[in-house]
């Protein structure tokens, strides 16, 4: 169970908010700074949505790895890790099958500090992590390809990630498409990204603050977001708000809150 990297990570910056570490604040974690829990606030405060949607995207990410378990996949690749946050995916994976074989990627130097938590694994089954920028797939594929065998069905996660990447700067479509074109039929895409389309006001002010703080925000319409999963067989209920793919009791229940501008989808490759 090794950390893996092609260069020493760069030093934490303080002085500016990280993604990670704003949803670290929203989750209740301690990992995070002041220049965080600044940034968090100040969402916070114009999208009451946000501490809800974060858990929601947990539970969801939990229910579609269960999901792809129980479909026979051993192999997990989930770009965009953030800072450990119990259960994370390997325990849902080898939960289900202690076999499964799971390798993280992120490019925070502050998830890199806890890869030893992220690389605790069952005896049968095995957790890596990657340091490195989902912008750089070759990377990423290549170092994840050293435990996983791209040979055979992967799940690759990017869970509330793509909002972070745009057309223009990144090509999130092409993005995306070039990690699914490495991946095996039974392989499956789990995905879950803010939208407009639910609270236009509460995501258009989030989106604002997160710019003004050099962090690029770029929320998604229903058929923006569909996009991602072109050539993909979608499982029902199809993409959908996150609390509604597959809810648990616990995600009935949490619907009562109020709405979160987020949605999920998971697909298949044939």
């Amino acid at each position: 169970m090794t950390a893996r990297d092609d260069a020493t990570p760069t030093p934490i910056d303080t002085s500016r908010p990280h993604p990670a570490r704003v949803y670290d604040w929203w989750l209740g974690g301690k990992d995070n700074y002041p220049v965080d829990e600044e940034l968090a606030r100040k969402i916070l405060a114009v999208d009451g949505t946000v501490v809800r949607g974060a858990r929601a995207n947990r539970r969801f990410m939990h229910r579609a790895v269960r999901t792809a378990a129980e479909a026979g996949v051993r192999q997990f690749l989930d770009i965009g890790t953030g800072i450990p946050t119990e259960p994370n995916l390997h325990q849902v994976a080898q939960g289900v099958a202690p076999e499964s074989r799971v390798v993280y990627a992120d490019n925070d130097p502050i998830v890199l500090r806890h890869a030893e938590a992220l690389l605790r694994s069952s005896a049968e089954g095995g957790t890596y992590y990657v340091h490195a920028d989902v912008r750089d797939p070759d990377t990423i594929l290549r170092l994840a390809g050293e435990s996983l065998d791209f040979g055979r069905p992967v799940s690759l996660s990017l869970v509330a990630l793509t909002h972070y990447l745009g057309e223009r700067e990144d090509d999130v479509f092409a993005l995306v498409k070039r990690y699914v074109d490495e991946l095996a039929p039974g392989s499956f895409l789990i995905l879950s990204q803010v939208t407009q389309d639910l609270s236009p006001d509460a995501v258009a002010g989030a989106a604002e603050l997160f710019r003004r703080s050099g962090t690029p925000f770029h929320p998604r319409s229903l058929p923006e977001f569909s996009r991602f999963f072109d050539g993909l067989e979608l499982l029902g209920p199809g993409v959908i708000p996150v609390h509604g793919w597959r809810p648990e009791p616990v995600d009935v229940a949490a619907q009562a809150e109020g709405v979160v501008p987020v949605y999920a989808g998971v697909a298949v490759k044939r």
